[in-house]
């Protein structure tokens, strides 16, 4: 299976299944030297955990890291950083149902024809389950980042129809998981919970939107034509499970005004010429501007709701199917992390790709 690793100059490689023995990753390119706070990067992996929130999965996992290579006394080495966390509490019995019919709008029909096989146990590698690499990863490039001062925080502010409509701003981490819907707004966050537990109740499922800010990004980061920022970190926000749509900026909002209203006039700065706003989003050309980068990402609900579907099964044969197992009625609370964790990992490859860009 191709198709597992992300990045050019910091590159992770995911690893393991929903129901496997383990979910792991390998990091290369981490720079030699980096001081890592080994419990912070618990902390962040426990944002992501099953459990975290109680609007998720009733499935329980530790998620404890287990540090394979690439460290010593708590410091990269430079060589490849590896790591995995065992799977401890898998029902695969739960999916025996499965093993035979394709579940609608899940990976199964496509699988078995991409592979002509699959692993039915929670979805195998389709599963969300893999996303705990990326957020292990996305904590240690946060570190790397950190060092150039680049800050990132992602928020919930859209369940179903219930929106928080406020200017994209970078919020603390303590006031994004204030709430369990993890919308750092109270009276925004109780509607949005409502919604959630509304659809859990009724046997259904709802989706949403997340916005992602990193600011303290220096200008020139990113590389043009095919290696825009935009298009490999969209990529990166893209290949999350369930995500539908990514925006930057103004996103199609700004596909309605004119081209002298949505543009992004330069203004003088202590810090040099800046744009004036930031309709762009942080980004011109595929190259950060400076100001912060703002990103919305759009998840579907989730495929596995608990009433009954039709679907057909291998033979042909129309099936009644209603979901079994341990399911999010939504996903995005969890999804927090793990869209932190793809903006982190993407910035931290353009802050390398960028140190070879040029000379001095």
């Amino acid at each position: 299976m191709a198709g597992n690793t992300f990045g050019t100059a910091f590159r992770l490689t995911t690893f393991g299944e929903s129901h496997g023995p383990a979910i792991g990753g390998v990091i290369d390119g981490c720079p030699a030297g980096l001081r890592l706070d080994l419990e912070a990067v618990q902390r962040g992996c426990d944002r992501r955990r099953p459990g975290s929130t109680p609007l998720g999965t009733a499935r329980r996992e530790a998620d404890t890291i287990e540090w394979l290579s690439g460290l010593y006394e708590g410091m990269t080495t430079g060589t490849p950083l590896a790591f995995l966390v065992r799977n401890t509490d898998a029902r695969s019995a739960d999916y025996a149902p499965t093993r035979d019919l394709w579940r609608p709008s899940h990976a199964d029909f496509t699988y078995d024809m991409k592979y002509g096989f699959r692993d039915p146990r929670g979805g195998g590698r389709a599963s969300a389950r893999e996303t705990v690499a990326r957020v292990i990863a996305g904590e240690v490039a946060r570190a790397l980042l950190a060092t150039m001062g680049v800050r990132i925080a992602a928020y919930v502010d859209r369940v179903a129809s219930e929106a928080w409509d406020a200017e994209p701003q970078l919020w603390s981490t303590e006031a994004i998981d204030a709430f369990p819907v993890r919308c750092p707004d109270a009276e925004a966050a109780a509607r949005m919970q409502a919604c959630i537990e509304a659809a859990r109740e009724r046997g259904d499922t709802v989706g949403g939107s997340i916005v992602a800010v990193a600011d303290g990004l220096p200008a020139g980061w990113g590389e043009p034509v095919f290696a825009k920022l935009e298009a490999t970190l969209g990529g990166g926000l893209l290949s999350i499970p369930a995500a539908k749509a990514v925006e930057f900026g103004s996103g199609f909002a700004g596909t309605y005004l004119s081209g002298t209203a949505h543009n992004d006039a330069f203004v003088s700065t202590s810090e040099g010429p800046r744009p004036g706003t930031n309709r762009s989003g942080g980004l011109q050309g595929g190259i950060t501007t400076g100001l912060p980068l703002v990103a919305r990402v759009g998840f579907k609900p989730v495929a596995t709701v608990m009433a009954e579907q039709t679907s057909v099964d291998r033979e042909g044969q129309e099936v009644t199917w209603a979901g079994t197992g341990r399911h999010d009625p939504c996903v995005l609370p969890r999804a927090v992390p793990i869209v932190e964790a793809m903006v982190a990992l993407a910035l931290a490859d353009a802050m390398l790709v960028h140190r070879a860009a040029r000379l001095a």
